[in-house]
């Protein structure tokens, strides 16, 4: 449901956000952490950075670090900062007109699956994320 660059972006947010507090954090550290490779966690990193969810230093004691505190992230706002939508947001035949004026014929049957899982996304912060993963 959510691209792969997408969760690895949660991944990398709940790593940080874990360290929230300790000052930045390097791409290195996050990159060995998840076992990604470097140059993809970089371009994740500066996504996240464009949109406002992380604030980034250069030099030796520079690293990332979140631009707000995790309480005030949603992973709603990760997503839509890396896949530029909500998943569900597109209709599921992928009609183009699809709306809820013009429906597709399982549009209000799509909508009772899909709504929980965006009020999900929309309502579960980071730092409450980052601590049922500390458990």
């Amino acid at each position: 449901m959510l691209s792969r660059t997408c969760q690895h972006a949660i991944r990398a947010m709940v790593a940080i956000a874990q360290h929230e507090g300790e000052g930045y954090v390097t791409a290195k550290r996050v990159s060995a952490t998840l076992g990604l490779p470097p140059s993809f966690l970089a371009k994740v990193l500066q996504r996240l950075t464009a949109a406002g969810l992380l604030v980034s230093l250069r030099g030796p004691t520079g690293g990332v670090t979140l631009g707000r505190p995790a309480e005030a992230i949603r992973l709603a706002d990760i997503v839509t900062a890396i896949d530029g939508r909500m998943p569900f947001d597109d209709c599921l035949f992928g009609w183009p007109d699809c709306s809820m004026d013009d429906p597709c014929p399982l549009h209000r049957r799509w909508e009772t699956v899909t709504r929980p899982l965006t009020d999900l996304l929309e309502s579960a912060s980071l730092s409450e994320t980052a601590d049922l993963a500390r458990k």
